[in-house]
């Protein structure tokens, strides 16, 4: 995964790496349903040292949202392992942007509107790319220097928008990527209208629902429509580049 992107990092049968081998999750996602399955050992450390020891035929699981466009991390987890498979979660580039303002917006109510943020020039219509929330969302350009690395055939991208429409769908892509059973099903989930997201009917270790935490789900501001309408166009040959590189259609430019 991006500030909104995420790494895991797992550990395949038959590949070693003190008994667990690292393969970063890399998307715009910050979260992930895969502890329910027995043959998965989600850890939160971003260092290999850190990382718990995996028994056979286990995976373990690293995410840390910076991973995707971080210039140095491709390089550097490809020298620890080749064979690391790397899970990339994205969104609508321009969804993503509005909500990563909403969640700066409310640690810092003060901060500029979004509009003035996103615009260099506002009268021309220049994006400002310096602004992270705007440059997180360039996609293909944080793929090439993974791709200098690793084959396409490592790598999973996975869709935010169907994570919320369809997750047990997009998770068993998942699942089946990484070699697990397909333990996690449609009838792990129920939809929470309020938080506006789905849910586990109960989660790991617990009897109880689990849902993404308060900091999830947050209304947006109101963006006026010819700002998106910018955005979009912005974004468009970028999202398109995306497609190809990954051979897959997200559908944000419809």
């Amino acid at each position: 995964m991006l500030r909104k992107s995420g790494s895991w990092s797992y550990n395949l049968p038959g590949i070693s790496e003190l008994r667990l081998d690292a393969s970063p999750v890399l998307g715009v996602q910050k979260e992930t349903w895969l502890t329910l399955s027995p043959d998965s050992n989600m850890v939160s450390a971003s260092r290999r040292d850190l990382m718990p020891r995996t028994l056979e035929g286990q995976i373990t699981m690293e995410k840390t949202p910076s991973y995707f466009v971080t210039r140095e991390a491709p390089a550097r987890i490809s020298a620890m392992s080749k064979d690391t498979k790397l899970i990339v979660v994205v969104r609508d580039p321009v969804t993503r942007a509005i909500s990563d303002y909403t969640q700066t917006l409310s640690k810092r109510p003060d901060i500029p509107s979004f509009e003035s943020l996103t615009f260099r020039n506002r009268s021309a219509g220049l994006i400002d790319t310096s602004w992270s929330a705007i440059q997180i969302g360039l996609y293909a350009k944080h793929l090439e220097p993974w791709l200098r690395h690793f084959p396409l055939g490592q790598m999973l991208f996975v869709s935010g928008e169907r994570l919320v429409s369809d997750p047990a769908g997009e998770l068993r892509r998942v699942q089946d990527f990484l070699g697990l059973k397909r333990i996690i099903t449609d009838k792990h989930f129920y939809f929470n209208q309020t938080k506006g997201f789905p849910c586990l009917k109960k989660a790991e270790g617990s009897g109880k629902p689990h849902c993404l935490g308060k900091t999830k789900g947050r209304a947006h501001p109101a963006i006026a429509r010819e700002v998106l309408r910018q955005l979009r166009d912005f974004y468009r040959p970028f999202n398109r580049k995306f497609y190809q590189m990954t051979g897959r259609d997200f559908g944000w430019d419809g």
